[in-house]
């Protein structure tokens, strides 16, 4: 599998590894709006070698400021080291771009992300309360500092 920047051509793969993941997923269009407007953001999809996206990262980038919109990936290829390379790649490519900072909201069930997060170099930063739906959980809010990111892979 590789991991590239997304394209528009790649939406429906994407709304397709959305709606598999989340309980309230973003709309199509929404998908398509964040595609488009190149200016501020950056995704990048999981694709296998048939061109299946199989998962994606995004990120909207203001100043020298990340923030993570989104990282899903199918059920299928979760738990085999895919969701790191994928964040990796977008988190490096975002500290190239001139990235100091890179935040991100988690619940706080979702262990897996809170220990790969951890990995990275994140650290917490405060609790949002009531800050998901469906079910309804309080979020971290998490913050990467380039000089603390975990640049070599443990």
């Amino acid at each position: 599998m590789i991991v590239r920047p997304a394209t528009p051509e790649d939406a429906q793969g994407i709304y397709e590894v959305e709606t598999e993941s989340f309980s309230v997923p973003w709309r199509r269009e929404t998908i398509d709006r964040e595609l488009a407007n190149t200016e501020v953001t950056r995704y990048y999809v999981l694709v296998r070698p048939d061109g299946r996206i199989e998962g994606y990262a995004g990120l909207w980038r203001v100043v020298d400021e990340g923030q993570v919109t989104n990282i899903a990936l199918r059920k299928e290829v979760r738990r085999q080291g895919y969701g790191e390379l994928l964040v990796r790649v977008m988190m490096e490519a975002a500290y190239e771009e001139g990235c100091t900072d890179i935040f991100l909201e988690v619940r706080f069930s979702n262990l897996p992300a809170l220990s790969l997060y951890r990995k990275l170099g994140y650290e917490v930063l405060s609790i949002r309360k009531k800050y998901y739906s469906d079910p309804e959980e309080d979020a971290y809010v998490m913050d990467c500092k380039k000089e603390k990111y975990h640049w070599v892979v443990k």
